[in-house]
Parts: structure tokens; C-alpha cells; sequence
């Protein structure tokens, strides 16, 4: 790896948000295809459930990421960027409650549209493919670089 891979990243930009967003958008969209194809009420629950469930993780633990706390009335992160900060800003480790929601909260959100997946082998495919995609990349590119110490997932040098 080069210096640049293992440098700590202290920002985000704006093209890492699209970048992330973009990344994040293939599984999302292949669920929403899926369920979509049978039923529009359950795409928007899936729709305001997704939501909800990441204001949840907004809430328990982005408030604890150095990025949500430098950054000054907004939000400037890979995954939000220019979301108003809701949440008062929380410095020290995450409890385990917080924990516990930094890690379910994320598999909830991959498990959801299962069902409606496994009706359309297709879109199963590359739904888990994108999803795998998202995981490597994010610890190969975000994770080793990550000055989120507290984070359950981060592997940086400290």
C-alpha cells in the first residue's frame, strides 16, 4: 500500500460522499427493484424504515465520530454531507448499547428486503454482490484510515 492508503484521513470531501452514496446506492436500488415488482406499499415501508433505521444510527453512533464533531452546524462525512446535526455531538467510547446499534442496525438493514430478493434470483445475486463490494471496499479504503478509534470496526494504526 502506498502512503496515501495508510495516511489517517482527518476529512471527508465531498467527492468521497458521492463516491460512498453512489457505492451504497447499487444494493439499495436492487432492493427496491425487487420489492417493487410486487408490492409499492412495501417499498415505501422499506423506504421510511431505511430511514429510520439510519437516523437511528445517525443518532447512537455518528455523534461519537470525530467527523460529526469537527464538523461545524452540518454534517461533513463519507455518508452525509450537509446533514444538519440533529444530535448532540458525544466524545468518548461508545457504550454498549451504542455499539450494539453500530453493528445490528447495519445488518437489519442488509437482511430486510431478503424476501423479496429471493423471489427474483437475479437481483439476489447482485444485490449480495454489491453489498460484499460495499463491505471491502469500505475496510479496505475507509477502515485502515479511520480516525473513529472507538469505532467497533476501525483497524488504524493508532
Amino acid at each position: 500500500m502506498n502512503e496515501q492508503e495508510t495516511q489517517l484521513k482527518t476529512r471527508h470531501n465531498f467527492g468521497d460522499f458521492l463516491y460512498w452514496n453512489l457505492i451504497v446506492s447499487v444494493p439499495f436500488i436492487t432492493a427496491c427493484m425487487a420489492i417493487a415488482k410486487d408490492s409499492i406499499l412495501w417499498l415505501v415501508i422499506y423506504i421510511i424504515i431505511c430511514i429510520l433505521l439510519v437516523m437511528v444510527i445517525y443518532k447512537f453512533y455518528c455523534t461519537h465520530c470525530p467527523h460529526y464533531i469537527q464538523s461545524a452546524k452540518n454534517t461533513k462525512c463519507m455518508f452525509f454531507w450537509g446533514v444538519p446535526k440533529f444530535f448532540k455531538e458525544k466524545s468518548g467510547p461508545l457504550s454498549l448499547l451504542e455499539k450494539t446499534v453500530a453493528l445490528f442496525i447495519p445488518l437489519v438493514l442488509v437482511l430486510l428486503p431478503i424476501f423479496y430478493l429471493l423471489l427474483q434470483p437475479g437481483l439476489l445475486v447482485i444485490y449480495f454482490l454489491s453489498v460484499i463490494v460495499l463491505c471491502t471496499t469500505l475496510r479496505r479504503y475507509e477502515c485502515k484510515r479511520c480516525i473513529y478509534f472507538q469505532c467497533p470496526v476501525n483497524c488504524a494504526e493508532k
